[in-house]
């Protein structure tokens, strides 16, 4: 029997607990479906409606339309804040990762509390990705698939250019003509991957080593 492909998608999608890839929705469905453009097509039509068509880290899911949004905040708890020090560490996770705890610092110019990195775990905004090839073997860091869905970006190339934070007042207008912000997609140092059963053992590592700090200088 045939199949409408956009039907099917849009069934899949508004059936889904959550966010749905391409490769997950072309397994549902016989082979040689065109998803790809069925799902360019669902989106346009549901562009001005109250349910929009919407992908976030590269998957699919049917979100209520931005306008709309105050309609539903009636019950939902204040959104934890970000202290400045947690905003910049988060940032400079998010344009170097992987990125090593000492590399953070350096970046910074300031120590880095544990807190701070605490935060942002709890928050699922950042999580270990490796160690890094190099002596000390140290852990690094990079931001989540949560991390993209709370600041709404497709993925990590979608994140602000240099352009776009001059527009947005964020970069001083002053800086060097040469400076470039860095591409988080780029090519990075060799990493290991930190297995399950290690990451416990990481952790409580760090706790040990960093109970000593007293927050951010």
């Amino acid at each position: 029997m045939a199949i409408d492909t956009e039907r099917a998608l849009e069934a899949l999608l508004f059936a889904a607990a959550g966010p749905m890839s391409a490769a997950d929705l072309a397994r549902r469905l016989p082979e040689g479906a065109d998803v790809g453009k069925a799902l360019a097509a669902l989106k346009g039509r549901y562009a001005d409606r109250g349910v929009t068509l919407e992908v976030i880290a590269d998957k699919w899911q049917f979100r209520t339309a931005v306008d709309l949004g105050y309609l539903m905040v009636e019950e939902r708890e204040e959104p934890r804040k970000l202290s400045k020090a947690a905003l910049e560490t988060l940032a400079i996770i998010a344009y170097h990762q992987p990125v090593t705890r000492a590399e953070i610092e350096t970046i910074r110019g300031v120590g880095l509390s544990r807190g701070t990195l605490d935060v942002l775990h709890e928050m699922n905004l950042i999580r270990l990705r490796g160690r890094r090839r190099t002596p000390g073997r140290p852990v690094t860091y990079g931001t989540t698939e949560h991390f993209l869905e709370t600041f709404s970006l497709p993925s990590l190339h979608d994140l602000p250019g240099a352009a776009d934070m001059r527009a947005a007042g964020l970069l001083d207008l002053n800086v060097p003509a040469d400076f470039v912000i860095p591409d988080p997609a780029g090519s990075r140092p060799a990493e290991d991957p930190i297995e399950a059963d290690e990451m416990e053992q990481v952790e409580f590592a760090q706790d040990f080593f960093e109970s000593a700090e007293n927050g951010d200088r």
